[in-house]
């Protein structure tokens, strides 16, 4: 059947629909599969047993039935968005209004709509696009956008570091901003390397965006203050020309697909609009089960003392058994500082990183082949096509067998290229 050109371009394969494919294989295949690939956040008990408490108490005051039996307006529910006003505003006196926040079905779909807000075709024929400017980027960015050709990424500064670890920073000197640039957009932590931009990195790209009257696109998903898996020093960012996205997913609900805005009551009432047409309004089930978490401020208090220190440990374990199982001189890992990934670099790689993917998955391991992970770059960059994610978040004994196979597979591939 012959499709429109829109139909033709969100129809065909992409890298974040193989994920996702590959996430609901792994649901449906049980203990065979061993999935190391998708975002799915980690079981973490304390954390479930709240919110089944918080369940319960809604199904008993019947605002779970009232929630189902209701839309919300196309900004979300109002009583969460008010509350996240008092909480921001109480921590960071960011002196916003319930005119500054929106809810979304998921951060990806608040993502479409910025992108398709801010890029692609303008007026007289002019064309604008997005800028990453610290590539590697999230893989569900890179198919976002209505227009063709819409994102531009920068080579990062590679720093090598001890114990076989490595880090990017934004390379400043190498951002071009010019006339077609509609955004510049940022994840911090970085899916998928768990790289965290320093503030004095956000404050630069902040006054390039204000200087080029552009917005920053902040993606907070794993950020401060909630869900806080981050694991540097660093303070939150919001001005007026700051689009911060947030969301419920990694707190622990991504059933609920829960994606929080906050921007200028100009950007948040477009994408209020885009809402209203697309989607009706946002689910609110996350929302209300949150919205006493937000209220008492317990959200922050949750995130500090349960859900950050577990995927520290998390990650600190598995850290140590990739080092440990892959001793060669060839294999880095990105520094992790935040999010439920680490970004593995295999410099010299016999065959390509989806080579890899597909051989370790007929292994029954899930990872994400790397060069998914670099929209608006050069595809002949060898580095893209070197590098794995991998999710460190599932069981340790998950973690530990995945670990052996890739171990197996990579230490092989290396002996035999010699």
């Amino acid at each position: 059947m012959p499709y429109s050109l829109f139909g033709n371009k969100f129809s065909k394969h992409s890298g974040i629909t193989e994920l996702m494919d590959d996430l609901n294989a792994g649901v449906k295949g049980g203990d065979d599969i061993l999935m190391l690939g998708g975002g799915n956040p980690a079981t973490i008990p304390k954390l479930n047993e709240r919110f089944t408490e918080l369940m319960a108490t809604l199904l008993e005051q019947g605002k779970l039935i009232d929630t189902l039996a209701n839309y919300d307006g196309p900004k979300g529910k109002d009583a969460f968005i008010a509350a996240l006003v008092e909480m921001f505003n109480d921590l960071y006196n960011w002196n916003l209004t319930a005119e500054n926040i929106m809810l979304t079905n998921g951060s990806q779909s608040a993502f479409f709509y910025l992108f398709n807000l801010l890029s692609g075709e303008f007026d007289n024929g002019r064309k604008k696009k997005i800028l990453f400017p610290l590539a590697p980027e999230y893989i569900g960015y890179a198919d976002a956008s209505l227009s063709e050709d819409t994102f531009i990424g920068v080579k990062p500064r590679i720093t090598e570091l001890d114990n076989q670890q490595f880090k990017y920073n934004v390379d400043f000197d190498a951002l071009e901003i010019g006339d077609d640039i509609g955004a510049i957009c940022v994840s911090r932590p970085t899916n998928p390397t768990g790289n965290v931009l320093t503030d004095q990195e956000i404050e630069k790209l902040d006054r390039l965006a204000k200087s080029h009257n552009i917005p920053l696109i902040i993606d907070n998903a794993y950020g401060t203050p909630f869900p806080n898996i981050i694991f540097e020093d660093v303070k939150p960012h919001f001005n007026d020309n700051t689009i911060l996205c947030l969301s419920l997913s990694k707190f622990g609900l991504p059933g609920a697909r829960c994606g929080i805005v906050i921007a200028n009551t100009e950007i948040t009432k477009a994408m209020s609009n885009l809402s209203g047409i697309m989607a009706l309004s946002p689910g609110g089930i996350g929302p209300e089960i949150a919205l006493p978490l937000v209220k008492n401020k317990e959200i922050i208090k949750i995130s500090n003392d349960i859900i950050k220190p577990f995927y520290y440990e998390k990650s600190q374990r598995a850290i140590k058994l990739l080092t440990e199982k892959i001793p060669n001189s060839n294999f880095r890992i990105h520094k992790s500082e935040g999010a439920l990934f680490l970004w593995l670099w295999f410099k010299d790689l016999p065959i390509s990183s989806h080579e890899l993917y597909k051989r370790l998955k007929e292994k029954g391991l899930i990872v994400v082949s790397g060069h998914y992970f670099f929209p608006g770059l050069d595809n002949e960059w060898q580095h893209i096509h070197e590098c794995l994610r991998l999710n460190y978040a599932q069981a340790d004994d998950v973690v530990e067998r995945g670990v052996d196979i890739l171990a197996d597979v990579v230490n092989e591939l290396y002996s035999t290229s010699i």
